[in-house]
This record gives structure tokens, sequence and C-alpha cells, in this order.
């Protein structure tokens, strides 16, 4: 039985591709070490019955109250939308958490879709490493 009947969604051939196969590598292990740390792992991104992206937390709200969110959208239903509507999805749900008052976004610099995905909702940029380019905001702050 494949993940989407387990899920009672179908998956596109994105979900196993390799784009994300490091991705379920990660939460895979992070899920196995951390069995509590599910409700912060991935969750998949539905429009109506069609499995359009994920979004999730990178793990848990760290000692300072930061979580990272991490999200994608299948190439077939890029640029409608979808990647700014599960950012918001996890913004509300971090807001929503006692003990959370930061959410970081650490993005590829070159992914001008997730840099636009960010703009006008009170991210500031506050680290590069590398390619990546760090952004925070203070709950507070979201808009």
């Amino acid at each position: 039985m494949g993940a989407g009947s387990l899920l009672g969604h179908e998956l596109p051939g994105y979900f196993a591709g390799p784009e994300l196969r490091h991705v379920w590598r990660l939460r895979l292990d992070q899920l196995t070490s951390d069995p509590a740390s599910a409700p912060w792992s991935i969750h998949l991104a539905m429009a109506g019955a069609v499995a359009v992206g994920h979004g999730g937390f990178h793990g848990r709200p760290d000692a300072t109250g930061t979580v990272e969110v991490g999200y994608s959208v299948d190439p077939a239903y890029r640029r409608r939308g979808h990647g700014k509507a599960i950012l918001r999805e996890l913004l509300r749900r971090a807001g929503a958490e006692p003990g959370v008052s930061r959410v970081r976004a650490t993005i590829d610099r070159g992914n001008l879709a997730s840099l636009a995905s960010i703009g006008g909702l009170g991210f500031v940029r506050v680290a590069e490493r590398g390619r990546e380019l760090v952004f925070e905001a203070s709950l507070d702050d979201l808009g």
C-alpha cells in the first residue's frame, strides 16, 4: 500500500521524486528519534481533493520560541498562490501555539517564488549562509 492510499489522496509523482526524497528522509529520522515532534512535521497541502504541495516545520520550537517553516509546491501547481497559502497556514498554526514567538524561513537566494511568498508578511532578512538567505519575523509582526 502506498502513501497516497494510506492518506486517502492520490499523490502526484512529485512527492516521490528527487526534489523531496531528502526531505522525507530527514523527517523520518526526526520522527524516529522524536515521535512527539509529529505535529510539527510535514503535512499535505490540498486544493480540493488534489495534493499540490506540503508544508510543515523543521521541528519543535527551540529554546527561544522560534520555529522554522518549510514548504514546497508541486511544479504543476506553482504560480497559483499555493505557496503563499501554505505559508499563511503555517504562520496561523505557529501563532496558535503557546511558547512560539518567532518564525524563521531559510530560502535559496535563487528561489524567487519563495522570496515573493514571504514578501509582505513581516519577515526581515537576518543572515546569509552561502546561497541561503535567513529571514525571521516576530509573531506580533506577521501580516
